[in-house]
């Protein structure tokens, strides 16, 4: 079992140290360690080739995460990718214990794990909707993102089929990838935390953008439109687009943002017409 792991960085070279130990720190080994950096102006460069000389260092021009991650998959050499946020830590154990529950259950192509979080240095208890499982997780993927990358070891192959991460969504793009995954496979989960998630800082994206449901309106758009939800799932899927677009209504017009208000009450509209129209025909 080859594992790649894939960090994608962008002005974080601090941060960047305390990531990239843990990956050494593991009680096994990695196939290769590759860091892409989207476009850093700070030290990235430099802490990467005098701390870690034996990292795959990538460089391109600032595209956003979503590309950085899908430059690194694609130099990947692993039969499975294991993808490492730059702000947060794998405890020593991580890749052995995965790797042990994916030799014993075979047929996974996705395993996650549980998390500790760390916010502005103090470890926090997650709220209940933020609960992770496995198995056919789909409706659990809907209210918002159900896996953090940081904890994932996925097959490579998997790519090939549901794609890579989507480069036009700014934020969220975990989200529309999870739902992607979810909707066709199973997810390997193990409830021990193998993973520290740190929040908190200024340049998190979830401080960069308001109203983040527009971006998982988009995912949800997506997701509908692409054939692969069975009668269930779709009618979740489209139950929860629903829901989402009342709240980004409601945000936009708390604001004064009148002309993004109608936009999304123009689609509300629409949807709610398609719903309105599935329920009836529905034996």
């Amino acid at each position: 079992m080859k594992i790649s792991v894939v960090i994608p960085a962008w002005n974080r070279a601090d941060r960047l140290v305390n990531a990239l130990e843990s990956v050494y720190a593991q009680s096994i080994s990695p196939h290769e360690v590759i860091v892409v950096d989207d476009g850093s102006t700070d030290h990235t460069h430099e802490v990467v080739r005098c701390q870690f000389g034996d990292v795959r260092y990538l460089y391109q021009e600032n595209r956003g995460v979503s590309s950085a991650r899908n430059t690194g998959i694609r130099a990947a050499g692993g039969d499975w990718i294991a993808l490492l946020d730059s702000d947060d830590c794998w405890l020593p154990h991580k890749l052995e214990r995965q790797q042990f529950l994916l030799r014993t259950n075979p047929q996974a192509k996705i395993c996650h794990s549980d998390e500790i979080w760390i916010r502005n240095g103090k470890r926090v208890n997650p709220m209940k909707k933020h609960a992770k499982r496995g198995g056919y997780i789909f409706k659990h993927c809907l209210p918002l993102c159900a896996i953090s990358p940081s904890s994932v070891i996925i097959r490579r192959d998997i790519f090939n089929e549901i794609g890579l991460f989507d480069e036009s969504l700014p934020a969220c793009e975990d989200y529309d990838f999870w739902l992607r995954i979810c909707a066709v496979y199973p997810v390997l989960y193990t409830d021990e935390p193998l993973m520290i998630k740190h929040g908190g800082h200024e340049d998190q994206l979830s401080r960069r953008y308001w109203g983040m449901d527009r971006f998982r309106i988009r995912a949800l758009e997506k997701i509908l439109a692409s054939g692969t939800l069975n009668a269930e799932n779709h009618a979740a899927a489209l139950a929860m687009l629903l829901e989402k677009i009342r709240i980004v209504v409601k945000g936009a017009d708390k604001r004064d943002n009148t002309e993004l208000a109608g936009t999304y009450r123009n689609k509300l509209h629409d949807y709610s017409q398609t719903h309105a129209f599935q329920t009836e025909t529905t034996p």
